[in-house]
């Protein structure tokens, strides 16, 4: 049976996100920041009309964004990952087996459905995603999932499309890949496209057509797999869980700089707590931590970084294990006198927590910091991240530490005091 996937991507999704709870920004200008409000990562198409670049650092636009009335905000991950979710829960509606590939994009497996008007069934899938969530969404359908990444593109530049493209007779596939340059391929990195480009390939067309043996002569086994993808070949299943991720980075820049061993060991706790939280919920145990610090070398003021790597006694994701070996770290490696910029932990060795190698010699009641971090989860899952902290963690007031945030929208739909409030 032939493969057909489809992609379903909400359209500038940290924008549309903020304008949901905003009927009064229908039509106006928005970009979001990046964390500490350093640059734009997202803009609305009003926005992007202004000539707003992505990535631009905000003191650069500042005064073109007051100029033009664009509405800032901060980046609200906690919204952004809540309203994603829903997105997702309502996608599941339409297939049973779909692949969460980012933040706003995800694929639906449609192999079983050729039976239907696919350009009615994306039209349905879109209208059922603006009414249950609100948000915008544009649908990409086509045999394999390099093809309907193009399809999906290409849906939000056609008027004819009204955000919705099916891509499976060939005649039309190939119309699609004429109209697209090789650098806007699913996979063709910069690099590659310079190579192709050079090589006389300026389409995803020309790429189609390239023999099989130049491809791995002067590429490797994935860009083939690209361009057999880009004939219709399906290459890349769905992946329906994501992997386990082998080493995990909790890191931040501090909203302001920190210079007291304090202020650093909390935002260190935090990022210990974090890692903790991330190994628990892919049901892992981390038996190395690193912990590092550092100055902020583009300011000019004393320089300096350092970093200690600590092996616990039993791989873990307790918090409390990790916080206090965290904590050991750091105390090992701070120094007074600077002004630093950032911290970070990173758990390393990663094995799956029932394949726990437990020390003789390690005096940890690990089984009572399994149920109490069960507890913990499930409260935090109930009433909000911050419900229960352990002490080093600090307290929910501002600290210097926490990320600037000067722009930041309601967590409407996941705090309880943050809930829109409507006036009759």
């Amino acid at each position: 049976m032939k493969s057909l996937f489809a992609l379903v991507d909400c359209n500038n999704f940290y924008a549309s996100c903020e304008r949901l709870f905003r009927p009064d920004l229908e039509k106006k200008p928005i970009v979001v920041l990046s964390n500490n409000d350093g640059c734009v990562i997202a803009r609305s198409d009003e926005a992007k009309a202004l000539g707003i670049k992505m990535g631009a650092p905000m003191f650069l636009v500042e005064d073109l964004l007051k100029k033009e009335g664009v509405h800032i905000f901060s980046s609200n991950y906690e919204l952004y990952g809540d309203l994603s979710f829903r997105v997702t829960e309502t996608l599941r509606q339409f297939t049973p087996r779909v692949e969460v590939y980012s933040i706003d994009e995800s694929f639906l497996d449609l192999s079983s459905f050729f039976f239907l008007n696919l350009k009615v069934y994306g039209q349905q899938i879109k209208n059922t995603v603006m009414q249950n969530i609100g948000l915008p969404v544009s649908v990409g359908i086509s045999h394999t999932k390099t093809l309907a990444k193009l399809a999906n593109r290409l849906s939000k530049k056609s008027e004819k499309a009204g955000g919705v493209l099916v891509l499976t007779e060939e005649r039309h596939i190939d119309a699609a890949l004429k109209i697209t340059a090789v650098e806007d391929v699913w996979g063709v990195g910069r690099q590659y496209a310079k190579f192709f480009q050079a090589a006389g390939i300026y389409t995803a067309y020309d790429l189609k057509q390239a023999k099989d043996a130049w491809i791995l002569k002067h590429g490797t086994v994935v860009m083939l797999r690209t361009v057999h993808e880009l004939r219709g070949i399906s290459c890349l299943d769905l992946e329906l869980l994501p992997p386990d991720k082998k080493g995990i980075c909790t890191s931040r820049s501090f909203g302001k700089p920190v210079t007291t061993l304090d202020a650093l060991q909390e935002a260190t706790a935090n990022y210990a707590a974090r890692c903790a939280k991330k190994l628990r919920k892919q049901k892992s145990c981390a038996k190395v931590l690193r912990v590092f610090v550092t100055t902020n070398k583009h300011a000019d003021t004393l320089q300096y970084a350092n970093s200690k790597e600590i092996v616990l006694p039993t791989a873990s994701n307790s918090s409390l294990e990790l916080i206090k070996y965290a904590t050991k770290a750091l105390n090992e490696i701070y120094k007074e006198g600077y002004l630093y910029k950032k911290s970070g932990v990173i758990a390393t060795e990663i094995v799956p927590e029932k394949n726990i190698q437990f020390n003789l010699l390690d005096t940890t009641d690990h089984f009572k910091h399994h149920n109490l971090m069960e507890a913990i989860d499930e409260i935090t899952q109930k009433l909000g991240k911050d419900a229960v902290k352990i002490a080093r963690q600090g307290t929910n007031g501002k600290k210097d530490w926490h990320l600037r945030k000067a722009y930041q929208s309601p967590c409407y739909t996941t705090r309880l005091d943050q809930i829109l409030t409507i006036n009759i």
